[in-house]
Parts: structure tokens; C-alpha cells; sequence
């Protein structure tokens, strides 16, 4: 049996997560591959919440996963389905399959299936369904016993799945036991929900991670068993940690809030990443999303899992920061400066922020750095100095500051040239490179060793609080007292 190319031209992709917790990484490359695919194609991408496991799914992961999705710019076609709302239907496809003898009731009790699975363990066979109940009379039943509805599946002959991704694969149908369709209190099974909400959904291409590739196997059965036409399937490589172990916590598999709130990415970089993991367009590190709706297709995925490289995430995100308007990043940043002073920025303040931003945002890898740098900005005199900037001040003759502080004091303009011109004439009569002036100077004004160029934060700062800075460095040192 083969499952072949649907033949619907159009296109209808989807994304069906779990709230069982938040929009992990993974699973926001599967969004974003299905996304591309069907906008690529002109097609629907739809959203469904696989929210069957009463237990695990909550209310707080469904709003993460709906608010990871449009921070990422994941729109989705019509209104969200909710998988536990359709359980009725799930149950009706279950009944149709027992009326035509696809399905089957089984009354094995507990006990006698774990006592079939710790002979299969005995005699070292695979552990699955031996079909006890799959001839048998339901009348042979107690009156009133529980049962499950199992699937009645083919067990001669072989399965091809021709996968976008992953070329022909075949199974064996004698290796796919009779699954569980409906368990004992009438509840459907995810594998029976999965296959009717695809199939009443439109669904005809199922773009997933390959660890569901057992999965599909066994959905195709059902698929046949109802005589609906086949999606295509593309299974893609899950994404594997810098040292090639399933990725997990510690290499970065978290939700995407925390990549926003935590690391201070911006959308357009996650998702430019992300299209990077596994999909290629030439040597093309930097797409935009217009590109990458242009040039998406499932034949330039990988069959190989991708590995995750915070470092490479870190440039991209910094390519996007030197790109990203200066009022959008201002915004950004704010709660993040506001929170690490303690206080509120005044509207003054806010524009110097704003004023500031081509100076800030070249140095910066995330919205954590720009906003860390800005803090000088803003800080209460005397500044507290980092341990490497009172380090550099402990080694420079406080002389040299005193007359930094006399010429730039005694300067007519306030502006680049004459802030440039000043710091070489002090530099040429001190005898010293223009770092080792610059240096201490930085120190001095922004209690950092690192910070926009030193004539920048001059002109920042503005004469008054540059010069006040400069004498509350010189007030401290031993050598100018």
C-alpha cells in the first residue's frame, strides 16, 4: 500500500501544539516551516490547540503559545480549533469505523495485558497488541465489562510513505499492533484525533518533526480504514543541542518568551534563525521574511538534525538590532533601563534614550546589552565604577584628568571636531596615544570601560554633565589631591 501525493492543489498546513507547556523553540521552527510552505504556495495555515489531556493543558500555556505565535509574526488562517471541543466528532469516526468492521472491542483487562507484555519482555519480542479480541464475539464479554475500541489494521503486506522530506520510507504492516482508538471512558486517543481533525480541517500537507514518523505509520491506517485521501507528509529532523544530544533545557530548548524576555531577541532574528536550522538558500545567512516566503520549499530541508549555536543566534540578532528603527528599540528597551535604575525615565530622558540609539545599537547582541549600555546615561553622580574602570583610573595620573578637565572646560563649541581636536592636543603634549586618553576619559564619564565613542558620549552627556563627571572622578583621586 502506498500513500501517495494529494491530489487538492491547494495548500493547508498546520500547527497543532500541546498546552502543556509553552511554545518551545522546536516547535516555533514547525510553525514557521508550516507557515512559509503554505504562504509560499498561496495555501491556509491553521492553527489547532491539541488540548485533550485535561490534566497538563492549561489555560496560561494556550495564551503563551497564541502570543509566541504572533510575537513571531505567525499569523494563521480563521479561527483557532480546539481539539478537546471535538471530541464528539473524534467519537463518531470511531463508531463509523466499528459499523464497517475496521474496529473492534476489546475487553483484555489490565491485568492481562500486563501479564502479555511481561511474556513478550520473557521471550524478548517486541511489546504490542497480540489482537486477542480481534475475532472474537463481543457477546464472550462479561455483562458490562469496559473496553477499549482498537483499530483493526492491515497485517499483510507493507506501507511506502513517499515523505517531502525524507524520500521513501516502508514499513511492514505486520509491525503496527491494533491501536487504541477510544479508551474505556469514551475519550478519544490523540492518534484518532489527530487523523479526523486533519482530515475535517483540510489538511493535506502535515509538515512535523520526524519523531512522529512511527506515528504516521500507524495514522494511515486509519486514514484507509475511513477511505479519505492522504495528506503529504514532510518530516523534518529534530533540533539537536552544540554537542549533538537531543536538545534539551540546557542548550536552549525553552519557550520563546524566554528568548524575548529573558535574552532580549527580536522576532525577525529568532525567525531568521530558526529558517537557517535545517533549510539553506545558497551561502544566504541574513532573509528577510519576504525572501523567505519567496524562496521556501521542502526539498532545501536537511535530513540531518540541525544543531543549535547560541553564538550564530547572537550575530544574527545583532545584524537585526544595527537594523531595527531607533524609536522601535527605544520602546524596547525602556522597562529593561527603567528596571535596572530603579526608577522611571523622564520624557527628557526617554528622548536622550532615543537621541542616543545609533551610538548604542552598533555594539549591542541583544536588547540586554543596549540596554545595559545605555545606563550611563542616566546613572546618579558619582558614578559607580565598574572594577576594570576604577582600575584604569587607579593607573592614570590624575594630572591627565585635571587637564582633560581644563581644556575640554575652557572649549568655546561643544561638537565633534572640537571635542576631537581637544583630546589630540592633550594626547600630543602628554606624549601618550590617543586610547590612553580616550581610556581613562570613557572611565571617567560612564564608569565603563566600554561604551559608544568617547566623542559620542561627550556630545550625549552634553558640556554640563560631562565636566561635573569629570570632576567627581577628580575629587577622588589621590594624586590630583
Amino acid at each position: 500500500m502506498s500513500a501517495g501525493p494529494a491530489k487538492n492543489p491547494s495548500v493547508v498546513t498546520r500547527f497543532a501544539p500541546s498546552p502543556t507547556g509553552f511554545l518551545h523553540i522546536g516547535g516555533a521552527r514547525t510553525a514557521l516551516f508550516n507557515w512559509l510552505f503554505a504562504r509560499h504556495n498561496g495555501g491556509q495555515f491553521q492553527l489547532r490547540i491539541e488540548d485533550t489531556d485535561r490534566v497538563r493543558s492549561t489555560k496560561e500555556a494556550i495564551d503563551a503559545i497564541i502570543d509566541g505565535m504572533r510575537w513571531l509574526g505567525l499569523d494563521w488562517d480563521g479561527d483557532i480549533t480546539y481539539q478537546f471541543e471535538r471530541a464528539p466528532r473524534h467519537a463518531e469516526v470511531a463508531e463509523a469505523l466499528l459499523k464497517a468492521g475496521n474496529a473492534y472491542k476489546c475487553f483484555a483487562t489490565p491485568e492481562e495485558l500486563e501479564a502479555m507484555r511481561a511474556e513478550q519482555r520473557a521471550k524478548k519480542q517486541p511489546q504490542r497488541y497480540d489482537g486477542r479480541w480481534r475475532d472474537r464475539d463481543p457477546s464472550e464479554a462479561p455483562a458490562g465489562a469496559p473496553y477499549v475500541v482498537r483499530l483493526k489494521a492491515e497485517q499483510e503486506g507493507e506501507t511506502t510513505l513517499h515523505d517531502l522530506v525524507q524520500g521513501d520510507v516502508t514499513v511492514k504492516n505486520a509491525e503496527l499492533d491494533d491501536m487504541i482508538l477510544l479508551r474505556s471512558d469514551g475519550t478519544p486517543t490523540y492518534m484518532l484525533a489527530v487523523v479526523v481533525d486533519d482530515h475535517d480541517m483540510g489538511v493535506n500537507h502535515v509538515i512535523r518533526g520526524d519523531d512522529h514518523l512511527n506515528n504516521t505509520f500507524r495514522q494511515l491506517g486509519i486514514i484507509r480504514a475511513m477511505n479519505w485521501e492522504a495528506p503529504q507528509y514532510a518530516h523534518i529532523p529534530l533540533i539537536h543541542g552544540p554537542d549533538g544530544a537531543k536538545l534539551s533545557k540546557r542548550h536552549g530548548a525553552l519557550g520563546v518568551e524566554a528568548y524575548r524576555d529573558d535574552f532580549g531577541y527580536l522576532p525577525e532574528a529568532i525567525s531568521n534563525y530558526l529558517l537557517r536550522l535545517g533549510w539553506g538558500h545558497g551561502d544566504d545567512e541574513i532573509i528577510s521574511r519576504e525572501q523567505a516566503v519567496e524562496w521556501f520549499d521542502l526539498g532545501a530541508v536537511g535530513r540531518s538534525p540541525s544543531r543549535f549555536d547560541f553564538k550564530k543566534l547572537e550575530n544574527i540578532n545583532g545584524h537585526y538590532i544595527r537594523e531595527a528603527d531607533d524609536q522601535r528599540l527605544t520602546d524596547l528597551i525602556l522597562p529593561r533601563v527603567e528596571k535596572n535604575l530603579g526608577h522611571s525615565l523622564s520624557s527628557s530622558e526617554q528622548a536622550l534614550l532615543l537621541q542616543a540609539m545609533p551610538f548604542l545599537k552598533p555594539r549591542a547582541k541583544n536588547l540586554n546589552e543596549l540596554a545595559e549600555n545605555s545606563l550611563f546615561l542616566f546613572e546618579n553622580r558619582p558614578l559607580k565604577l565598574e572594577d576594570k574602570a576604577a582600575k584604569q583610573l587607579e593607573n592614570t595620573s590624575g594630572s591627565l584628568l585635571a587637564i582633560l578637565r581644563k581644556t575640554l572646560g575652557d572649549l568655546p563649541e561643544w561638537d565633534a571636531e572640537s571635542l576631537e581636536k581637544a583630546l589630540h592636543d592633550v594626547a600630543e603634549q602628554a606624549d601618550l596615544k590617543m586610547g590612553k586618553v580616550a581610556q581613562p576619559l570613557r572611565a571617567a564619564l560612564t564608569g565603563r570601560t566600554i561604551s559608544p565613542g568617547i566623542f559620542d558620549v561627550m556630545i550625549l552627556l552634553g558640556r554640563e554633565e560631562s565636566l561635573v563627571r569629570l570632576d567627581d572622578q577628580l575629587s577622588l583621586s589621590p594624586t590630583h589631591n
